[in-house]
């Protein structure tokens, strides 16, 4: 079988899994979260991803947050759900997005363990069994493919993307370029997207390489930033994506940079300035000091100026 071609374009959203202050899930608030990210412009919405704490949910849990999702979106652009852990984890995590109607499946890499090209390759092939939902291949650590193990991805049809979260982009580069060059309409069809932490730093780098497509954290808690950058990276235009990086986004990842696990902790903390009720994060991420708060709250409202400077 060979999947139509999956269009996911626009800027990507991830949501954040709202928590309740004992850790239990907030669904409402949930669903408030989802349909925001919708009405501000979302291409899509990735939910229980990484920006969603996957790692720290239980399975019944995953599945109360795909079908609120699909409940909220109503169709009004695609769902897609996150699946990973050890072999059989991710393969039961596919099965049960593709029950529970996701519109694709985002696979992150194998726990704890990784192993030769060959074996993350047929990682992939055993965690998606025999599900037909569209899979994109979330590349980072343990899981990173050399250019001939990502080309291989070809041979399953279910695959119909890369994610890097490695950020090597000499490596990006012969992967995007071993691809492409296989000849085939399903090479030339083939999605690549740029996953790293805060994708707007790097945004232009990656798109020079032909890997335009990026999720956004931002998009949680200030679209309207996020969709400024998107459509100045669309016209080329560097003189806005180089007032906001200035302005935002490197202040932004300088105190993301400061503790582990901030590239989720601090976003959710933005969201809550803004007035999500998302909750706290679940441990071993940590939440930012009051200090951090302060700082945090200076750099947003530096964005936004920066963004009314341009109106």
């Amino acid at each position: 079988m060979v999947l139509s071609r999956t269009e996911l374009d626009g800027l990507l959203a991830f949501p954040l899994t709202a928590f309740a202050e004992d850790l239990s899930l907030n669904v409402d608030a949930f669903a408030e979260h989802v349909e925001a990210r919708v009405a501000a412009g979302a291409g899509a919405v990735f939910v229980a991803c990484g920006t969603g704490e996957f790692s720290s949910l239980s399975p019944d849990e995953h599945a109360v947050l795909l079908r609120t999702a699909r409940e909220v979106v109503a169709g009004r652009v695609p769902v897609w759900t996150g699946a990973g852990g050890g072999a059989a984890a991710a393969r039961l995590g596919v099965a049960a997005a593709e029950e529970g109607g996701a519109d694709g499946v985002l696979l992150l890499p194998p726990y704890l363990v990784s192993g030769p090209p060959g074996g993350l390759v047929d990682h992939v092939r055993y965690a998606i069994g025999g599900t037909s939902v569209p899979v994109i291949v979330y590349h980072r650590l343990p899981g990173v493919f050399t250019a001939a193990a990502a080309r291989a991805l070809l041979d399953i049809p279910s695959v119909v993307g890369l994610k890097d979260g490695f950020g090597d982009v000499d490596l990006m580069t012969r992967i995007v370029t071993t691809i492409r060059s296989a000849g085939t309409l399903r090479a030339e069809d083939f999605l690549f997207f740029n996953g790293l932490p805060t994708a707007e730093v790097s945004a232009q780098a990656y798109a020079a390489i032909g890997v335009a497509r990026y999720s956004s954290a931002v998009h949680c808690f200030a679209p309207e930033i996020a969709h400024r950058f998107h459509r100045a990276l669309a016209d080329g235009d560097t003189a806005v994506m180089r007032a906001l990086l200035e302005g935002f986004y490197l202040p932004f990842v300088a105190l993301r940079d400061e503790t582990p696990g901030f590239a989720v902790s601090l976003v959710k903390a933005a969201a809550r300035l803004r007035g999500d009720k998302v909750g706290p994060v679940r441990p071993p991420l940590g939440e930012p000091s009051p200090a951090q708060l302060d700082r945090l709250a200076e750099i947003v409202d530096a964005g936004f100026a920066v963004l009314r400077s341009m109106t």
